[in-house]
């Protein structure tokens, strides 16, 4: 069997690439139920935003399945800290995931003006919602999260809903938003002709340079003003999954201490800053390059919090040492290797199944091919 130091490190990679799947192929999804309402100036051209994403979608969603298994298998504690603490802003996610599939249903039930405009402003909540909790959440675990455990490891929250909307959390937030709006702006770009065309193309490059600005700002933020964790006891990397048995203490910068004991974490955010230039210029002539451009850049900006973040998965901000890492957080050794195993043989077929769909759907979509009945 594995080491169980590996086994963990091992999964803590693969957390990082299920949230990376996630923001990369749903995170376009989100991005264009989000602005379609806004892009399309009638309901030809918003249904053909719509058809963009409505046969890939619910496929898409695997990778949110898959992150939150894999959270509740192979880190149960986080799992509980994190779903009792965050319950009311997960809910929302969950409602607004909810209406997504009762909107793309029910839009087409009547051709009625009214009718289809409800259905496409429930179709944008479902778009942003997620796409902001999700950034306001990574805000609120690079703060620290107010809980503890007691001797017998029972938790206890001792936050609220409304603290969750602080001001750097929302800058993150925001982030989220403009990433995501990026994302599903060069996806729809690559699939859509003529003026359409030209209207995502400008938004992407504006959600880019959001993005750019907005990152930055968050960076700063976090070197300058950001309280980080440091553990300042020895812990057992491969010992019993106890968080109380290390003291941590918060320190400003302690977040960027990674980057000059590890140097190559650097090119995490440099890649974020790399895609979304690279969508700003080639977005509009280079659909393909600047849609993988910007799946680069949600997937280093996943990695830049988590690069950050090690070996912390959820600091305490009212008790610090029942900070959460990947050394006391995991499930048993046992249960990691035999979770990899599944791991190695399913993750291989989501990918092939999501290769073979998007080959089978590629090309563009027109106005025609809604008339000639093709969609």
């Amino acid at each position: 069997m594995i080491d169980y130091e590996i086994l963990r490190l091992i999964w803590w990679a693969l957390l990082g690439v299920l949230l990376a799947g996630f923001a990369i192929m749903d995170g376009f999804d989100l991005g264009v139920a989000m602005l379609f309402r806004f892009i399309g100036k009638n309901d030809a051209e918003r249904r053909i935003l719509l058809e963009t994403i409505e046969p890939v979608w619910e496929g898409n969603q695997v990778w949110l399945l898959l992150g939150g298994g894999a959270i509740f298998a192979a880190w149960p504690l986080l799992y509980a800290v994190a779903f009792s603490g965050f319950y009311e802003a997960l809910l929302l996610v969950l409602l607004a995931l909810i209406l997504r599939p009762v909107s793309f249903v029910f839009r087409g039930k009547l051709e009625d003006l009214g009718w289809r405009n409800t259905w496409d402003w429930g179709l944008c909540v479902s778009g942003l919602v997620p796409s902001l909790v999700f950034g306001v959440a990574f805000g609120n675990v690079l703060q620290g999260v107010p809980f503890n455990f007691d001797d017998t490891l029972r938790m206890t929250y001792h936050g609220s809903f409304f603290a969750l909307l602080n001001p750097f959390a929302v800058l993150c937030g925001l982030v989220s938003l403009s990433l995501i709006a990026m994302h599903g702006m060069t996806y729809a770009a690559m699939k859509i002709e003529a003026a359409l065309h030209n209207r995502v193309v400008t938004v992407a490059r504006l959600s880019a340079v959001f993005f750019i600005l907005l990152f930055s700002i968050s960076g700063v933020w976090v070197s300058s003003q950001g309280q980080g964790y440091k553990i300042i006891s020895t812990i057992a990397t491969n010992g019993a999954s106890n968080p109380l048995n290390k003291q941590v203490v918060m320190a400003a910068g302690a977040w960027l201490e990674n980057y000059s004991r590890y140097p190559w974490m650097m090119i995490a955010p440099v890649l974020a800053f790399v895609g979304a230039i690279c969508v700003l210029i080639m977005v509009r002539s280079r659909t393909g390059i600047a849609f993988i451009a910007s799946a680069i850049s949600c997937a280093a900006t996943i990695c830049t919090a988590g690069f950050s973040l090690f070996p912390f998965l959820l600091p305490s901000s009212s008790h610090p040492q029942s900070s959460l890492t990947v050394w006391d957080a995991s499930s048993s050794q046992a249960t990691l290797f035999n979770m990899l195993i599944a791991a190695m043989i399913f993750v291989p077929l989501v990918l092939l199944y999501t290769s073979w769909v998007f080959r089978v759907l590629r090309g563009k979509i027109s106005i025609k091919d809604l008339h000639d009945g093709a969609y």
